[in-house]
């Protein structure tokens, strides 16, 4: 073993580490600027390490080294430069466009890999004829599955699902097809060299297809566990692109960003009261395509709208407040305010906590991403599990821009289409204040009876104007 090749194997093995570390760190609020560190720091050296191993190979030359410099240099540019600019509303659908190359590189390996040289044979060239095929079937799903995902998020695309006759029965006959051609595939493959490229092509395309039918059938509330489960599987096409270069950081990283995926939708789900199986066969959250009853659609009664004088003199002499922010706060671009509107309540003796349900705003962690850059305090942001059980005994419940994770029809109403989603349970406490610029739906496409109850009181407008506002009066009510 060559030097380079010592130097690479270390580093692998060190960036193994750092990742592991990276998610063990991002999973907890106050150690998640580390663990992102930590990741930063595996990839870099994981990089260096790539380039160590391209060194050694018999063609390296420096023509070699300067293409990947300028591929490296560009894509770093590109990357900091989309990242510098995306706003916190846009980082779920970033998220899915990333996702999507993700998998689109898994596909173009395998036909790389497929195409080159073939060094394997006998039952060594038969598994790899199958990484080459699975890596790109789960790369294909990857890619366009992302692309829908990315146009639903960012409004290019409808939310609501699209429920084509048969569907399950259409996604069975497509896989079975993708499995028939794999037959074919081995074969052509035995038969000749690079025999069974038609068969790959056309897998390639049914996959792709499988992958925009799974997707456009989900509900735009259902969102974000799509994104947790396509970051899954990128995670899985990651390590199929691994086992078909034969490198080991691919793989054991493509495992841990595929489980830990997999692991986090199957949490969301379980919040959701949601089949984890549903979500992979699409449809999740339809209710298998039924229609809320017709006298359940409109709930009966006005709302109660309220002032920013009235609130902040109602948030002043509370003693227990909890706020439960949603997309809205990122549409404004409201959580700096809103963490300055906490401090001038908290330094006032008001016990104020965050709820945060797991599928709030448009990823998993959206709202906990939006309250750490405004530098909320870790220990005062609770999950909805931890603070149900207080609403009863809170003076102030304040939903800013949040619509479906507070709906009281999901544990209320058999017939909605979220029924049996917990949700955070705000018309439990004394008064309920709901920031809202109007009384459109939310992201579900369905009423919340929430804002018709007695003890709710609408306070509409704009989260961040609104915020401001109340910061203003809540100075000037400060003792002097």
């Amino acid at each position: 073993m060559t030097l380079s090749e010592s130097f690479a194997s270390v580093s692998y093995i060190a960036a193994i580490g750092l990742f592991i570390l990276s998610l063990g760190g991002l999973s907890q609020h106050e150690s998640s600027r580390r663990g992102n560190m930590f990741g930063i720091i595996g990839m870099l050296l994981a990089l260096v390490a790539t380039l160590a191993i391209v060194g050694t190979h018999p063609d390296a030359s420096a023509s070699t080294f300067g293409i990947l410099a300028v591929v490296l240099i560009a894509a770093g540019t590109i990357g900091a430069f989309v990242a510098s600019r995306v706003a916190m509303t846009s980082m779920p659908e970033l998220v899915a466009m990333l996702h999507s190359f993700v998998g689109a590189a898994a596909v173009l390996v395998g036909f790389s890999n497929y195409l080159g040289p073939q060094h394997a044979a006998g039952s060594d060239a038969l598994v790899h004829e199958l990484e080459i095929y699975i890596g790109i079937f789960i790369g294909a799903i990857t890619f366009t599955g992302s692309i829908i995902a990315f146009g639903k998020l960012n409004g290019k695309i409808s939310g609501k699902p699209l429920m084509i006759p048969g569907r399950h029965l259409i996604n069975l006959l497509m896989v079975i097809a993708c499995v028939v051609l794999g037959v074919m595939f081995v074969q052509g493959t035995e038969a000749a060299a690079q025999g069974g490229l038609t068969e790959l092509i056309i897998m390639t395309v049914i996959a792709g297809v499988i992958g925009v039918h799974l997707v456009m059938a989900i509900g735009g509330a259902d969102m974000p566990v799509v994104v947790s489960m396509l970051n899954s599987y990128s995670g899985w096409a990651a390590a199929a692109a691994g086992f078909m270069l034969e490198n080991d950081l691919l793989i054991v990283t493509g495992a841990l960003v595929g489980s830990s995926g997999a692991i986090l939708s199957f949490i969301m789900c379980r919040a959701m009261n949601r089949s984890f199986i549903s979500v992979i066969l699409g449809g999740f959250g339809t209710g298998g395509g039924s229609s809320p009853a017709a006298g359940s659609e409109q709930p009966q009664g006005e709302v109660t709208p309220i002032n920013v004088d009235q609130t902040a003199d109602m948030l002043s002499e509370a003693k227990n407040v909890i706020i439960v922010p949603g997309y809205g706060v990122a549409v404004a671009q409201a959580q700096h305010s809103l963490a300055e509107m906490v401090k001038l309540l908290r330094d006032a003796g008001v016990n104020v906590r965050f709820g945060i349900h797991p599928v709030a705003g448009r990823l998993p962690g959206h709202m906990n991403v939006l309250l750490a850059e405004a530098n909320v305090p870790y220990d005062i942001v609770f999950e909805m599990d931890e603070l149900n059980h207080d609403f009863p005994t809170t003076d102030v419940a304040m939903v800013i821009g949040a619509n479906d994770i507070v709906n009281p029809a999901a544990l209320e109403d058999p017939t909605s289409p979220i029924a049996g989603m917990p949700v955070l349970e705000v018309w439990k406490a004394k008064t309920c204040v709901v920031m809202k610029r109007s009384m459109a739906s939310g992201y579900a496409g369905i009423d919340n009876p929430l804002f018709y109850k007695e003890n709710t009181r609408m306070l509409f407008g704009d989260a961040k104007k609104n915020v401001d506002a109340l910061v203003a009066k809540l100075r000037e009510l400060e003792p002097a």
